[in-house]
């Protein structure tokens, strides 16, 4: 058999091929005698774009962004948040992306080049895959809305019984108080005069009673609510049924998931400006004159980074894993530009699609706009579908909404399992990379199986337990690891050689910008953050309702688990190595001899390449003849 290929036209082939996503046989040999398989690559670029921003635009796009843009200052909120895009966002995913791409290899496996950090990668992937259990449940949400919006009238346009409801109103019960007298002038009212009645509108007492079946509280576990399982199976069954053959599959339902959201946000935003009173929603959103003394409030600096930090998915080994099936000379600092700005405008453009059909419920009801508007669950389930009821033929615009709700979530789903099942098939390849239709199908049945206890009657207690504590600080923690170990340990200069090895040279002056934002101004800004989220951290409620202390502590027990592999991770190398514990600690900071490009002919002079191939021996110059070839 021929070893190698010889001459130039030859390797013009070999490259030809790896552009096609085609691993040579050659290279399948010699990797599969080292120990290691031939890893897929995406079938074209443009499946591998489409799943970053799929997987970077998530419901936080949809429902967190356009309230922390109000709250805070309106259109001059944009200063703080294209700062922080500039300064934290774009340089970490830069960097975890060109890290996936360049040893094509998961979030755990990755740190072969500072084996003392793997634990930070141990961490990562333990935090998106508790993240994807309630992540699922709130598609489950959103298919069972979906599902229910098919009849007419909307179900949660009225309440169930107003002769015997006396927890709902077709009419909300706000008031004005006015020297002592309640009046109904609210809109003129002054907002610390305004006095809400508990009272229930008909979405909100269809959202806890009718599809949540809400209990009291954590300790009130009730049974499942069954309507929520199946459709928390069904949301299952379409993550697995696209994850099932890979990235091969997974690349081609994006074309659908990944764009079809902005055609309904589109559709949305043209139905909504049409609307009377969505001019006052509009002005709400942005501000009239921009609130620029609110940039001198630092909370309004602290949530722009925050923002960008998790809009963007960046900690959770997901931007690594995908990029890990990239081909090795992908431009990846032009992907990183793409998905980062395409991830910003789309937030924007969400914004206005919410804020215009919010002004005009507001304006039905005769109320500000700040008295209809909620974040988060609040805002998906609660206000909007209750704007949707005031529409002309609401079904449709409610279908549209939730199946928009739907495919955004999805594409998060995607990438947050392929992070598990990437690292599961790295750590045992000969095991698993064989199996992998039987390794997603159990990866899922896992995943869903932690999701029952979401969905029964306190099923809402604890996604936002999840929430609270894993999708919190633990990530910005983790991250500034991440950033520590690659620019102070790992060391810049050879980071950087590893990207031009890529993408090709650039000037010094091409690299100052990231040099300062990877080695000072993001790990200084994340250093703030944390220590901003650690002091100001408080016990999650649901509302008004307080969890159990046995909830809280669980909710710590998630979060020593998740970083207790830092530690253990750590002992375990160094228990490898011979020495004292500083030559230890040296050693395994130090990348170990497994820390390479994935293939013999991207490695160069700077990286060994395998000796043998089927037990033939494969000269250096030879070998570096082809390279220089390719």
């Amino acid at each position: 058999m021929q070893v190698l290929s010889e001459g130039c036209e030859d390797g013009d082939q070999e490259k030809r091929m790896e552009r096609e996503g085609i691993r040579t046989k050659q290279d399948a040999s010699a990797n599969a005698s080292s120990g290691h398989f031939t890893r897929e690559n995406w079938s074209n670029k443009r499946d591998y774009v489409l799943s970053m921003i799929g997987y970077a635009v998530g419901l936080g796009n949809v429902w967190r962004f356009p309230y922390l843009t109000y709250k805070n200052g309106g259109g001059a909120f944009l200063i703080p948040y294209f700062t922080m895009l500039l300064v934290t966002g774009i340089p970490l995913f830069f960097l975890e992306s060109s890290f996936g791409q360049f040893c094509s290899q998961g979030p755990i496996n990755i740190w072969r080049a500072v084996p003392i950090l793997q634990g930070v990668g141990i961490g990562m992937v333990l935090v998106t895959l508790l993240i994807s259990i309630y992540y699922n449940v709130i598609i489950g949400y959103s298919l069972y809305y979906m599902f229910a919006s098919m009849q007419s009238p909307l179900p949660w346009t009225s309440c169930p019984n107003t002769t015997t409801t006396t927890t709902c109103s077709d009419k909300p019960f706000v008031f004005c108080n006015v020297s002592g007298i309640l009046t109904q002038s609210v809109q003129t009212c002054n907002p610390s005069n305004i006095i809400k009645m508990d009272v229930q509108s008909p979405s909100e007492y269809y959202w806890d009673h009718v599809a949540l079946e809400r209990s009291g509280g954590l300790d009130q576990t009730g049974p499942v609510v069954w309507h929520l399982a199946l459709c928390l199976l069904l949301s299952t069954f379409l993550a697995g049924a696209t994850l099932i053959k890979g990235i091969k599959s997974s690349g081609k339902v994006v074309y659908f998931t990944a764009t079809f959201p902005y055609v309904v946000i589109f559709i949305l935003l043209i139905r909504g400006v049409t609307l009377e009173g969505a001019r006052d929603g509009i002005e709400f959103y942005i501000g009239t004159q921009s609130n620029l003394t609110k940039l001198a409030e630092a909370q309004v600096w602290k949530d722009a980074a925050t923002q960008i930090f998790f809009s963007l998915s960046i900690g959770l080994g997901g931007l690594m894993a995908l990029s890990s099936y990239n081909n090795f000379h992908n431009n990846v600092f032009t992907d990183t530009i793409i998905v980062s700005v395409t991830n910003a405008a789309t937030s924007i453009f969400a914004g206005f699609a919410i804020f215009s059909i919010m002004g005009h419920m507001a304006h039905i009801y005769k109320l500000p706009v700040a008295e209809v508007v909620k974040e988060g669950f609040g805002l998906a389930f609660i206000a909007y579908p209750g704007a949707l009821t005031k529409l002309p033929v609401s079904p449709l615009w409610s279908v549209l909404f939730f199946f928009m709700i739907l495919t955004i979530g999805l594409d998060s789903l995607f990438a947050e399992i392929e992070v598990v099942l990437t690292s599961l098939q790295d750590a045992f390849p000969r095991v698993l990379k064989p199996r992998r239709a039987l390794l997603t199908i159990a990866t899922c049945t896992f995943i869903y199986l932690l999701g029952l206890p979401c969905v029964t009657r306190a099923g809402i207690y604890w996604v936002t337990l999840i929430d609270s504590f894993i999708a919190s600080w633990v990530v910005l923690f983790l991250v500034l690891l991440e950033v520590v170990g690659v620019s102070y340990i790992y060391g810049l200069d050879r980071f950087i050689d590893d990207i031009e090895m890529m993408i090709g040279e650039h000037s010094p002056r091409f690299w100052l910008w990231w040099r300062l934002c990877w080695f000072l101004f993001t790990p200084c800004i994340l250093l703030v953050i944390l220590a901003w989220s650690l002091s100001t951290f408080t016990a999650p409620t649901y509302g008004d309702i307080r969890f159990p202390s046995w909830g809280l502590s669980l909710g710590w027990c998630m979060l020593f688990f998740v970083l207790i592999w830092l530690p253990i991770a750590a002992i375990y190398h160094l228990k490898q190595s011979k020495g004292s514990l500083i030559n230890r600690m040296r050693s395994k900071s130090a990348p170990s001899k497994d820390w390479h490009p994935f293939l013999d002919m991207h490695r160069g002079e700077r990286y060994p390449k395998n000796e043998r191939v089927q037990g033939v021996d494969i000269p250096n110059e030879v070998d570096e003849r082809s390279s220089h070839c390719l």
